[in-house]
């Protein structure tokens, strides 16, 4: 069967594995204390242009998002997320099992306003009452959005912007970042975002890594002691150098971004394709993330062949779909998977 519900399915590239076997019997110091990783985080720093950044190695996107926000965070704080953030809906309460509050906000298309955020923040401090309630401490973006939609350069300066003028920190959770950055029209690069942001991941589980996220703290004030933080949220791994490791192979020669090209032209060749069978798409193909709205003879006849998600029943009896292209998907596939819609 087909798997294009999530982008993670799939093992690991050949240059992971490779490396992988190559380094297999490699004894090393544990918890990320070895040279694969200090390799990795070199090559991080340089590609962000970013060489007094701390680099933190993690083993998911739950734990990243979670140890971040903990840590960052007073315990009368809360997050600013849009009412879709993954934080919001798919981490089943995990950031307020830490006692802090995901204080989302209402956006049509997924991605928060800097005009959003400046009107939270000066209607808690506006208000006379203000210590009986949440204070905003944080600001918690993706990129790609849970919809599969793009924050411009501009739209995430005038965010960096607004958070840094209110004392807001600003965390951009990357699980498909490379995805993010091959759509990109206008330049965005790893760069911008050491730039802008006071913490984002590079996420590998997604994107040809057996698992692992790469953290890239600017802050000053996150970077201390941040390793007991990971520890205590069970986001170090005891074999750190199997983290190292991966993102080496991914980023040392530009095989992170190959990939994440080729989930994209696989996403606008499978965006075409429908459009050619008169199927619409619930928002507009930037990444690739796409959710196409069929017919429930469409679905019904997909789900023998192929697995997809779910995302929302529509007024006239049809449904919306998700469909995610991946590192690893082929142009047979796509092909594969259109035939079944026919």
């Amino acid at each position: 069967m087909l798997r294009f519900e999530n982008d993670y399915t799939q093992g690991a590239c050949k240059e992971v594995l490779q490396a992988l076997t190559q380094t297999n019997m490699d004894a090393t110091p544990g918890y990320g204390k070895d040279e694969y990783c200090e390799r990795a985080r070199e090559r991080i720093r340089e590609l962000c242009a970013c060489p007094e950044a701390d680099v933190h190695f993690l083993v998911g996107g739950t734990q990243t998002n979670q140890t971040v926000i903990a840590a960052a965070l007073r315990p009368y704080q809360g997050v600013l997320s849009a009412d879709s953030g993954h934080i919001q809906t798919h981490e089943t309460g995990a950031i307020e099992a830490t006692g802090h509050r995901v204080m989302a906000l209402p956006t049509p298309d997924g991605k928060l306003r800097a005009s959003q955020i400046e009107q939270a923040v000066r209607a808690h401090f506006g208000d006379s009452n203000a210590e009986h309630t949440v204070q905003p401490g944080m600001v918690y973006i993706s990129l790609p959005t849970e919809n599969g939609g793009l924050y411009t350069l501009e739209e995430l300066k005038e965010i960096s912007e607004t958070c840094h003028k209110a004392g807001l920190y600003l965390y951009l959770d990357g699980a498909r970042l490379g995805y993010g950055l091959a759509a990109a029209q206008d330049g965005l690069c790893l760069r911008d975002l050491a730039a802008l942001c006071d913490a984002f991941y590079i996420g590998g589980t997604k994107q040809g890594a057996l698992f692992g996220e790469a953290l890239v703290l600017t802050a000053p004030a996150l970077k201390k002691d941040f390793r007991y933080h990971i520890k205590q949220r069970g986001g170090m791994l005891a074999k750190g150098r199997l983290l190292g490791v991966q993102f080496l192979a991914l980023l040392e020669d530009g095989a992170y971004f190959a990939y994440s090209r080729n989930a994209m032209e696989r996403a606008r060749e499978l965006a075409e394709g429908l459009k050619e069978r008169g199927v619409s798409l619930l928002y507009p193909q930037e990444t690739n993330q796409l959710f196409p709205i069929l017919t429930k003879a469409q679905a019904e006849a997909l789900e023998k062949h192929a697995s997809y998600s779910f995302w929302c029943a529509m007024e006239d009896g049809n449904v919306c779909v998700r469909l995610c292209t991946s590192w690893a998907t082929t142009p047979e596939q796509v092909q594969q998977l259109l035939s079944y819609i026919d």
